[in-house]
């Protein structure tokens, strides 16, 4: 498998930035979790109060570990693991009327082509609102880009060879 979790101080500075004077920022959220790996992201989504996480992984071996994280943690409502790659779960959660307030991707990071090819695909559905906030981790020595159609980057935090770059529409799609 071609997993590379989010490491827990990158996740947790990540959480802290969404929180930041506001411990209840997350309540309520819907979140995407792209290339959703053993699931850490969005279960720590789960854990500060979101509502609903889509989990999107493409790998059937990832997939099951997803169900035995969500398993072990007695998580059973609020997500629904989505096996498919990334442009074929945009276009589903089209169809489902989703409407994420945040949506986390982290391909492998050897796989530049996918992160432009993804925000893209994020930049040009129609279900996407000025208030989601996309977040893409990549190695720092690589730049996924400053914009995509309607989403346009508007800061990038680096910890140590990780970065997030953050991305919100600038104009309506």
């Amino acid at each position: 498998m071609d997993i590379r979790p989010t490491s827990d101080r990158l996740r947790e500075t990540l959480f802290n930035v969404l929180t930041a004077g506001n411990p209840d920022a997350l309540a309520g959220s819907t979140w995407v979790d792209l290339y959703a790996g053993t699931g850490a992201v969005g279960i720590e989504a789960l854990s500060r109060g979101a509502a609903k996480v889509y989990f999107v992984e493409v790998s059937a071996a990832a997939i099951q570990v997803i169900h035995e994280n969500l398993k072990s943690l007695k998580i059973t409502s609020g997500v629904e693991v989505i096996q498919s790659d990334a442009g074929k779960a945009l276009g589903r959660l089209r169809s489902d009327k989703a409407s994420p307030d945040f949506i986390f991707l982290d391909p492998p990071y050897r796989l530049e082509d996918a992160y432009r090819d993804t925000l893209n695909r994020i930049a040009e559905v129609s279900w996407l609102r000025t208030s989601t906030i996309v977040i893409a981790e990549h190695v720092k020595k690589f730049d996924p880009g400053e914009s995509f159609d309607s989403l346009a980057r508007f800061r990038t935090l680096h910890q140590g060879d990780a970065s997030l770059s953050f991305y919100r529409v600038a104009k309506e799609p």
